[in-house]
């Protein structure tokens, strides 16, 4: 509830329209600063193609090509570059009040997230308050009664933690999978492959993605 009544207090501040939000319209009102990648033409061009049924492709301020893939009402895909996507997702807080989730990917040697919250007008949240990130702790299943000495020493071997994040296009789940083991050499990861449960999956739910206990 405070967390309602915060973001309330902040659309009526701003005089932000809270019915009928689209994720096109939150998409071409987004500042350049927090794509830069693209510009505001490319934004908008993206959308008059895909509305019009062509493919939506543009040259980016890099002089490369970047291509919005899926539209719709509550949710965008970009694919960046050829290492690189972007996705947004309106999400509600109740029936009229919406968030802006937004998932930025590298895929370097593994793909690697970020995950972001704003008001639809593009002001940051807190992301903390609509999901806390798994650890790596919570991608593995190790019995208490597991005698192997080798799995100890294998696990410490796992010093970061990297997740690629997936929004859904067709509903309020977010997908978490956990890309450290593929880092580890081959010995080491056949030892913890059997103990490593690589996926965790969310559902949003009273204004919060909370995770699913069962798959």
């Amino acid at each position: 509830m405070r967390k309602l009544i915060l973001f309330l207090c902040l659309a009526l501040a701003e005089g932000l329209p809270l019915f009928g939000q689209a994720a096109k319209d939150c998409f071409k009102a987004m500042p350049d600063s927090l794509l830069p990648l693209l510009t505001e033409v490319n934004r908008a061009d993206f959308i008059d193609f895909l509305e019009s049924g062509m493919r939506a492709e543009v040259t980016n301020r890099f002089g490369r090509k970047s291509e919005m893939t899926t539209m719709s009402a509550d949710y965008i895909r970009i694919q960046l570059t050829e290492r690189g996507t972007w996705q947004m997702k309106l999400l509600p807080l109740n029936d009229s009040v919406k968030v802006v989730c937004v998932v930025s990917t590298a895929y370097g040697p593994v793909a690697d997230s970020d995950v972001y919250f704003y008001t639809p007008s593009w002001q940051e949240l807190d992301g903390a308050s609509f999901l806390q990130l798994p650890s790596k702790e919570d991608f593995l299943a190790i019995p208490d009664s597991l005698e192997d000495n080798r799995i100890r020493p294998a696990l410490a071997r796992m010093d970061m933690t990297l997740l690629s994040a997936e929004l859904s296009a067709q509903s309020d789940t977010l997908t978490m999978t956990f890309h450290t083991p593929r880092l580890l050499d081959k010995e080491t990861a056949e030892v913890v492959r059997p103990f490593i449960r690589p996926v965790r999956k969310y559902v949003w739910r009273d204004g919060g993605y909370r995770p699913v206990t069962s798959l």
